[in-house]
């Protein structure tokens, strides 16, 4: 299998916005040439009897049911709160969006 070509990276990179030195270009062709064969190295090694996966072990939901509770009050959350505007938190603006 050829190479990954450093005129590759640069169309990569191009596509990623990302602004490559010829140096850094010709590095990066090496290791993703190595990532590339150890991944086709992989994919020869797979059986075909065997299912792709994400994980090794089976995964099972943890998440509980909600149930409501007691909980604070929006005065009680807000009792600390340097700036509170509508029952809200009151922060900065940061964005200078409306």
């Amino acid at each position: 299998m050829p190479g990954i070509t450093r005129e590759e990276v640069a169309h990569l990179a191009r596509l990623a916005r990302l602004e490559l030195a010829d140096e850094e270009l010709d590095h990066f062709a090496g290791q993703l040439d190595d990532i590339i064969g150890a991944v086709a190295r992989v994919s020869e090694v797979a059986e075909q009897d065997v299912p792709p996966t994400s994980h090794p072990l089976p995964l099972t939901n943890v998440m509980r049911a909600d149930e409501v509770r007691p909980s604070l009050t929006p005065a009680q959350a807000l009792s600390g709160a340097p700036a509170q505007e509508q029952q809200r938190f009151k922060v900065p603006q940061i964005l200078g969006e409306d």
